[in-house]
Formats: structure tokens, sequence, C-alpha cells
């Protein structure tokens, strides 16, 4: 199913549970019962439980929007570094430089055309790309320099190798998502409280106030969707993409 679908029917059928629960309630209250008549103290209390519930949604958007922003980081990390080991070993000989770079190539296509469907359908990255990154690893340690330009460029090389693994090691821990089940309890049991104030209001059956009700409800139910789009930075709606990769490697997407 269509993420937008998804959306589009979680905020339609937020609206229509408060339209239902509001036309239920005008056709069960007392005929005594004056709508005019709410303490001043609930309006205080859910002026307040409003306010600290959209202080915890925006916190967990910008909770999950940056780590967005810092996986995207880390591919962007690692095919720089592969771009740079790929370019650093043409002062090596060309058959040492070739294997390299072959290496380097099949690695990088492994993760654009395997690796990355497997972190978006399942959430972890696959064992094939820890084989070929280990094979990138022992090509650059192994090689022993045989002039004094090839060792200058051997710690650099190395450099390159551990950012590389360092970003994928990132990159594998950013794939499942980041709001422990104990925060979306809280968000949803939030939802369900803040929503459930309007009534605490005895709202009456205008169109005015049954249109806000609704709208304030899809609200909720929209920026709750939004936080659940985003905790998964590499397989839900906005993602992280492997444009890095490709815009180092065009052609590993062939």
């Amino acid at each position: 199913m269509s993420e937008w679908l998804v959306l589009t029917l979680a905020m339609a059928a937020a609206a229509v549970v408060v339209l239902i629960v509001t036309f239920v309630r005008h056709h069960t209250v007392a005929e005594d019962d004056d709508p005019s008549d709410t303490p001043d103290v609930i309006e205080y209390m859910t002026m307040m439980i409003g306010v600290v519930y959209a202080i915890v949604l925006g916190l967990a958007i910008a909770g999950v929007w940056e780590a967005r922003g810092v996986a995207e980081d880390h591919v962007q990390t690692e095919a720089h570094a592969l771009h740079e080991i790929s370019e650093r070993v043409r002062v090596y000989p060309p058959e040492t430089r070739d294997r390299i770079r072959d290496d380097v190539n099949a690695y990088v296509g492994h993760v654009v055309t395997t690796e990355w469907k497997t972190m978006a359908d399942h959430g972890h990255v696959t064992g094939r790309g820890e084989e070929l990154l280990d094979r990138i690893r022992h090509d650059v340690t192994d090689y022993e320099p045989r002039t004094d330009f090839e060792a200058q460029a051997y710690q650099p090389l190395l450099d390159q190798v551990t950012a590389a693994d360092t970003a994928r090691t990132a990159r594998a821990e950013a794939t499942a998502p980041t709001m422990p089940g104990v925060v979306w309890f809280g968000l949803i049991t939030g939802a369900v409280v803040t929503v459930g104030l309007i009534f605490a209001l005895q709202i009456r059956r205008t169109a005015r106030e049954v249109i806000l009700a609704g709208l304030f409800s899809s609200l909720i139910a929209f920026l709750l969707f939004l936080i659940w789009d985003f905790d998964a930075p590499y397989s839900r709606g906005i993602t992280a993409t492997a444009e890095p990769f490709l815009a180092h490697f065009p052609g590993a997407g062939g």
C-alpha cells in the first residue's frame, strides 16, 4: 500500500472518529446540559496539555529529521572514502592498482544494486557487502610499498579504508528505526488524550467547531505519520539515497 494512501486514510480516519463521537455525544447529552458551562480549570488544563504535546511532537520530528541527515552524512562519507581509495592507488603498480579498483567497484556495485534494497526491505546490511569491504582492506594492508612515493600514499589509504569501514558500520546501525517503542507509546497516548480533551470542552455540533475538531485530529495524525516516515532513514518516504555512490561511481548502478 502506498505511504501517501496510508497517510490519507489515517488523516481521514482521525477526522471521522472525531465527527462520529461528536454526533453521538450530541444525541446522548442531557437536555439541561449547558455547553458553555465549562469550568475554567478544564480549559486551562486542555491548553497546557496541548502545549506540552506540541513540544513533544516538535522534539520527535526534529529528532528523526536529524537522524535522517546523519544517515545521509554516513553515505556521503563512505562513498567519498571509497572514491579516494580508487584515486590514490594510482601510484601503485598496475596490477595492484587495478585489483584494488576492481574490488572497490565490486563493493560499490553490490551496495547500490543489492544491499540498498536489503536495507529498505529488511532493515539490515548484507554479509556479502562486509566480505567485499574486507577484500578492499586486505588489498590495501597486504601491499608492501616498494618506493618512498608509494610509502607516502600507504597511510592515507589506510585512513580512507578506516573511514569507509566506520561509515559502513554507522550506516548499518542507522537502518533500524530510531524511535523506541516507549516513545511511540507516549506519542500515541498523548494524541488520544489531546484529541479526547476536545470533548471535555463540550463542543457543540456547529459547522465551525466540527470542522476545526476534524482538522485538528487530522493534523495530529499527519504529524505522527511524518515521524514514522522519517524514523527509518533508508526505507520509508523521503529516504537517504545511494546518490553519493552513483555520483562518484557513475557506472555502479548498471
